[in-house]
């Protein structure tokens, strides 16, 4: 089939022809772009936090009166004591505040060696001079298996390492991206980091994986320590470890067994969740919003169907006695199926060409205002590729009726 013909009956309907590319190319360009921006938003919600989510449920308790004041760290081992008597739970660790995802952050900045801080020191400032902000975890003994975190290399931490409250402990253990920033190509083992202490600190373990308490950007986000410090302030989560089946019934006896410990306690029902639903809840934005941009896209792509569709039908309407003299003087119906898809084809490959001009001058603007990554470019034939095929399923009904168009149709006056 030759192109001319086709191009020359365009030609004749500029304007229709115009719009129907000029759909395809804003479709192609916010498609595009779309798809990138969820596939950015599901990476995000799939991080890995390092932790085994679905067996761990958290509740928070702080204690008030002056006994909490006193002696906090007294009451959390009652409290440690009588959680572990619920049934079903396998192991039960108090922490600070701070945990994947919770958004508790307690952040410091910390330097991977002397020279460092010293470096850090003078110009009052990290920025270019190794140090890191870094997220602090700690908790009471056993937090590293109740967590479920991967400890690859080290060991953990000994009963006489761990400190209370705001003393900074001599040992910790760091995740592997924090490592591999703080030396790179080297033993992390036995290395001395600095906080600001006059004491060093003995890297003396790393974990594969652990995510900050609020996210801070790629390459950031895992830059974790874990200190051997127990909770000594009134307040403390509960990390409890039980089958995922249990965690319900958990929170629950959870609550009933620390107020027979000590009623003198506000437990705050927001804050008595499975790690399940806190992932969730941080995440929440993330999801409604990928489900917005899905909606967008397949709307936007169901309205240029559309518009293919009813475009071809008109054609169709209007050339039905040119369609059936064709038919007349031997055109077969696979020749006219053959003409609608092509003349489709053409119609959408302008559009595709301005689309990946205008897809790549969108991304740039995103990239400018809100700080979306690059476009890969290989998101631009996947595009494309969609869009072709829409477009030939689109016009293939159309296309199948006038292709039906009996030659007789050719003797009949206009």
């Amino acid at each position: 089939m030759e192109i001319r013909p086709i191009i020359s009956t365009l030609r004749r309907h500029k304007l229709t022809a115009t719009l129907l590319t000029l759909q395809v190319a804003f479709t192609c360009a916010i498609v595009c772009n779309v798809a990138f921006m969820i596939a950015n938003r599901v990476q995000q919600v799939s991080l890995p936090s390092g932790l085994d989510e679905n067996v761990l449920s958290v509740i928070h308790s702080t204690g008030i009166g002056p006994d909490a004041e006193t002696n906090p760290w007294a009451q959390h081992e009652a409290d440690l004591a009588a959680l572990r008597a619920i049934p079903g739970v396998e192991s039960v660790v108090a922490v600070s505040y701070a945990l994947p995802l919770n958004r508790n952050e307690w952040s410091s900045g910390t330097c991977p060696d002397k020279q460092a801080l010293d470096r850090a020191m003078q110009v009052m400032s990290m920025h270019g001079t190794g140090c890191i902000d870094s997220s602090i975890y700690n908790g009471s003994p056993g937090l590293i298996p109740t967590l479920g975190l991967n400890l690859v290399v080290g060991r953990n931490f000994l009963p006489d390492e761990y400190v209370l409250g705001q003393k900074t402990p001599p040992v910790a253990i760091i995740s592997q991206a924090l490592a591999h920033r703080f030396y790179p190509g080297q033993d992390p083992l036995g290395k001395e980091m600095y906080n600001g202490a006059k004491s060093p600190i003995r890297v003396i373990g790393v974990v594969k994986t652990l995510l900050r308490p609020n996210l801070h950007g790629t390459g950031t986000n895992y830059d974790s320590i874990i200190w051997p410090q127990k909770p000594n302030s009134p307040g403390s989560d509960y990390v409890m470890r039980s089958a995922p089946q249990n965690r319900e019934r958990i929170l629950k006896a959870a609550k009933a067994a620390l107020l027979k410990v000590n009623p003198s306690r506000i437990i705050n029902p927001k804050y008595t969740q499975t790690y399940t639903q806190i992932r969730a809840e941080y995440f929440q934005r993330d999801t409604t919003m990928i489900g917005l941009l899905i909606a967008s896209a397949l709307g936007l792509l169901f309205v240029t169907a559309l518009g293919i569709t009813g475009l071809a039908n008109f054609w169709v309407g209007q050339r039905t006695r040119s369609i059936g003299i064709r038919r007349a003087i031997g055109a077969t119906r696979g020749d006219i199926l053959r003409y609608f898809q092509t003349e489709n084809f053409l119609i959408v490959t302008f559009g595709v060409v301005l689309g990946v001009l205008l897809s790549i001058g969108l991304n740039l603007l995103l990239m400018q205002h809100y700080e979306l990554p690059r476009l890969p470019l290989w998101y631009l034939p996947v595009g494309a590729g969609m869009l072709w095929l829409l477009g030939q399923l689109a016009v293939l009904a159309p296309a199948l009726r006038a292709s039906r168009v009996p030659p007789v149709v050719a003797t009949r006056s206009v």
